[in-house]
């Protein structure tokens, strides 16, 4: 059967900035992005309906038969089971939260248009991880983390690391892919598994607790301390102190500095010594800004760090308050703490901001990609320059 990933309109505003670039299911959270957590659930091929200016990069494919899944949901044995069991003009949901149809290609468009009153209603009673909020990210991934690892370890062996300088505790929920090294560590998976992806790397000094997914060709540098909850996402290098944080991929945050319950999307770097707050003062909660509501809105979260839109950079020293979001292709830097929403495509930090020309920007990510033999497609491009234009509203100084 077709499967369409299907991104809600309410939801994509709530999980910008990282929304911005990429369908909500691209997302990842745990080991795997949640588009792939279906693939290894599910039979059939994969498509996406999302935001028209991203199609192109994540086309839609539509068929007689077709599976809608909301891009948001986490799968679960029960919710796949439930799923592939749904039939034609039948709907999933649990409570007011649409989980998936089983639709023919005429019923395609009432769905996209939020319509769901011609399905047939099917209550899910069991629990759905759904990641519809920035911060989800963060607070779900130590417990996706999980999830994944017992899905990707099922049946399988590990490769097991053999350095003789390495400490590991809790070695039955450590699961170490083909390639992957280690030297001179210390491992402590006994409150939660540790996933050592493929070609990854673990350098001398590392301090390791689990939870941690270490993906594909990822690096945790000389000394490193992490503290648990933690993504590395693919092609990241990661040195400091970091706790509960998710990286998507191809991101550095490669020297000492404190990144915690935070978000980092794809190709950022983020300098020397810079580090994040996560806790008030006043121990109160924390806002954050929605895109969504236009305001800061509170997240009923004690702790909350940075949330980095893709491409974004932060030069040495660089300062985040507590409940930081920094848009697409932004780069700060500079002395004291810059405000806690910083739009797409700024240049500048505390002292003030000027908008960090697209070309530049474009310029910048060609160099970045370089470095890791890929390349800026036609198609990012687009993304990139509609991106520009649609958040030039939130660059005020232009207008000063």
């Amino acid at each position: 059967m077709n499967i369409i990933l299907y991104d809600q309109p309410h939801v994509i505003g709530q999980l910008l900035p990282f929304t911005y670039t990429r369908p909500i299911s691209e997302i990842r959270v745990g080991i795997l992005k949640i588009s792939e957590k279906w693939k290894h659930h599910l039979d059939g091929d994969i498509s996406y309906h999302t935001q028209d200016y991203l199609q192109a990069k994540y086309p839609l494919i539509e068929e007689d038969k077709n599976l809608v899944i909301n891009g948001a949901a986490c799968p679960s044995e029960a919710l796949t089971t439930k799923l592939k069991a749904l039939s034609e003009g039948s709907a999933l949901f649990s409570g007011s939260i649409f989980l998936g149809a089983n639709t023919n290609q005429s019923g395609l468009t009432k769905i996209w248009n939020e319509d769901f009153s011609s399905l047939q209603k099917v209550e899910f009673e069991g629990e759905v991880m759904t990641i519809d909020q920035p911060w989800h990210i963060f607070k779900k991934n130590g417990q996706a983390i999980r999830d994944d690892f017992d899905l990707l370890s099922k049946g399988r062996k590990s490769a097991g690391i053999s350095d003789s300088h390495t400490i590991i505790y809790g070695e039955g929920n450590v699961f170490v892919e083909e390639g992957a090294t280690v030297k001179a560590a210390i491992i402590n998976a006994e409150d939660g598994p540790v996933y050592l992806g493929k070609n990854s790397q673990i350098h001398e000094g590392a301090i390791i607790k689990g939870p941690l997914a270490l993906c594909e060709g990822a690096h945790i540098n000389m000394g490193a301390k992490l503290r648990g909850d933690n993504t590395v996402g693919p092609y990241s290098k990661v040195g400091g102190e970091v706790s509960n944080s998710v990286i998507f991929g191809y991101s550095n945050k490669g020297h000492d500095g404190y990144l915690g319950n935070s978000v980092i999307g794809e190709w950022c770097n983020i300098g020397a010594d810079t580090n994040t707050s996560n806790l008030k003062n006043n121990y109160t909660a924390i806002k954050l800004w929605s895109f969504a509501k236009g305001r800061f809105v509170d997240t009923g979260l004690q702790f909350c760090g940075l949330m980095m839109g893709d491409h974004a950079k932060a030069g040495i020293n660089t300062m985040f308050n507590t409940g930081t979001v920094v848009g697409i292709g932004s780069n700060i830097f500079g002395h004291g703490f810059p405000r806690t929403f910083i739009p797409s495509f700024a240049w500048g930090g505390a002292s003030g901001f000027a908008t960090f020309k697209l070309t530049k920007v474009v310029e910048v990510a060609e160099a970045v990609m370089g470095r890791r033999e890929k390349t800026l497609s036609e198609a990012d491009r687009a993304i990139l320059t509609h991106i520009f234009e649609a958040t030039a509203r939130y660059r005020n100084w232009e207008d000063a």
